[in-house]
C-alpha cells in the first residue's frame, strides 16, 4: 500500500491528469508545500532549481477552486486567482502547466502585447490570470481586470520581482490585492531583499537537494574567445546532444552564433530579448517540441524556463553573478534527471570556473575535442 503523500489531499481529476503527465509522487518541495497552501497561509518558499515549485503552488490552488461550487450563471464567475511572473517565457510556461492538469480557464496577459486583444479575453471569463506584473496592474487601474474577490495571490521568481527594475510594479500589484487574498510567493533563492519584501509571510526553505553536485556532470573546455564558437560547432557535432541549451551573457551575440551554427548546417533556434514575442514564442516552442535541438539564448532564459529533457546547457561565458551559473546549470537534471553543464572559456574563465568549483563543492572536469570525440586531456 502506498504512503500517504499530499497527493492524497489532492482531488481525483487532478490525480487523474497527474498520472497522464507520469507523475505518481510529490517532489520533496511538493510534499511540503501543498498542506500549507491548503491550509490557508501567506507563505514565500524556496527550493532549488528544478525541483517542482510550480507544482507545488498550482495543485492546491487548483483543488480550492475545483471545491467551489459550480456557478449557475456566467455572471458569477470571477477571477480567483492572479499569478505574477517576471518573464514572457515564465509566464507562458506557468499557462501551460495550468492547462496541462486543468480545464479551469486561464488568461495570459504580458506586456508589449496588444492591450485590446487582452480586453477581449476578459470578457470570456477566465478563474485563473497569469502576467507580468506591469501588464497585471495596468488592466487593474484600467479596471478592467476586477480582483476584489480573488482567493489568491502568487508571485512566481520572487526574488527577481523584487529587485530594483520591477520592485515598484511589484509593489503596486501588492496594494491592490484585496485583504482576503491568500498571498503565497516562490524563487530558488531567497536574498535578504525578498526576505524584507515577504516579511510577514510564513518562510519554508527547502533543504539543499544537491542536484548541482548530484544529477549534473560539470565540464570544462578551453577555448579563445575568437574560438569560441567553432569549438561550440565541434562539441555538439562530437556530442550530438539530444537536446542543448547554449547560453551567452551578451544579448547581441545570440543572432551571430546561431547564424555560424547554420551556416555549418547545425540546426538551431535563437531566443533574446530583442526578438517580438512571436519569434520568441516560435522558438520556445520548436525547441520544447525537439524539433530544433539546440537553442542559443542570453540570460533572459537562465531564469524559470522549465522545459523538459534538456540533456545540455553550454555556457559560452562565466556569468560573474554565481546565481546565474546555478540558474543556467539547473535548466538540465530537472525533475530528477541527469545533465551535462558545459563551460567553454578562455584562461581568466577557466580560473574564475576552478574558484567556482570550490565555492560550490562541485567537481569540474576538463575536456577537450580530439578526432571528432569529446575526451578528457591526456596526462
Amino acid at each position: 500500500m502506498n504512503e500517504p503523500n499530499s497527493f492524497s489531499m489532492l482531488p481525483e481529476p487532478l490525480l487523474s491528469k497527474l498520472n497522464e503527465l507520469n507523475i505518481s509522487s510529490p517532489t520533496k518541495v511538493q510534499e511540503k508545500v501543498i498542506p500549507q497552501i491548503i491550509e490557508g497561509k501567506n507563505i514565500i518558499f524556496q527550493s532549488e532549481t528544478g525541483t517542482g515549485k510550480t507544482f507545488a503552488y498550482l495543485l492546491p490552488i487548483l483543488k480550492k477552486i475545483m471545491e467551489l461550487p459550480v456557478p449557475s450563471n456566467a455572471s458569477d464567475i470571477f477571477v480567483k486567482a492572479v499569478i505574477a511572473a517576471p518573464t514572457f517565457e515564465l509566464a507562458s510556461q506557468i499557462n501551460q502547466s495550468v492547462k496541462s492538469i486543468s480545464g479551469i480557464k486561464t488568461a495570459l496577459f504580458l506586456g508589449g502585447a496588444p492591450i485590446k486583444r487582452q480586453l477581449e479575453i476578459l470578457k470570456e471569463k477566465p478563474e485563473i490570470v497569469i502576467g507580468t506584473e506591469s501588464r497585471l496592474v495596468e488592466l487593474i487601474r484600467l479596471k478592467k481586470l476586477k480582483i476584489a474577490r480573488i482567493m489568491f495571490a502568487v508571485f512566481d521568481e520572487a526574488d527577481r520581482l523584487v529587485k530594483k527594475e520591477m520592485k515598484s510594479e511589484t509593489l503596486a500589484l501588492m496594494s491592490e490585492i484585496p485583504s482576503g487574498a491568500q498571498i503565497i510567493a516562490c524563487t530558488a533563492t531567497i536574498d535578504k531583499d525578498t526576505k524584507k519584501f515577504f516579511s510577514d509571510f510564513e518562510t519554508e526553505i527547502l533543504p539543499e537537494e544537491d542536484v548541482l553536485k548530484r544529477n549534473i556532470s560539470h565540464w570544462a573546455i578551453y577555448a579563445e574567445y575568437r574560438d569560441k564558437i567553432d569549438t561550440l560547432r565541434k562539441f555538439l557535432t562530437a556530442e550530438n546532444p539530444g537536446k542543448a541549451l547554449v547560453f551567452t551573457s551578451r544579448a547581441d551575440q545570440v543572432e551571430n552564433i546561431c547564424s555560424k551554427l547554420r551556416y555549418k548546417k547545425i540546426d538551431c533556434m535563437a531566443l533574446h530579448a530583442k526578438a517580438d514575442k512571436v519569434q520568441r514564442k516560435a522558438a520556445i516552442d520548436r525547441f520544447r517540441s525537439g524539433k530544433a535541438k539546440i537553442l542559443i539564448t542570453s540570460d533572459l532564459s537562465a531564469r524559470g524556463l522549465d522545459i523538459q529533457n534538456i540533456t545540455h546547457v553550454i555556457q559560452m561565458d562565466l556569468p560573474q553573478d554565481r546565481d546565474f551559473f546555478i540558474h543556467r546549470a539547473g535548466r538540465t537534471a530537472r525533475a530528477g534527471k541527469t545533465g551535462i553543464n558545459v563551460v567553454i572559456g578562455d584562461e581568466y574563465e577557466m580560473r574564475q570556473f576552478a574558484l567556482l568549483e570550490k565555492k560550490l563543492g562541485i567537481t569540474v572536469y576538463p575536456k577537450e575535442i580530439r578526432e571528432g570525440k569529446v575526451v578528457s586531456p591526456e596526462l
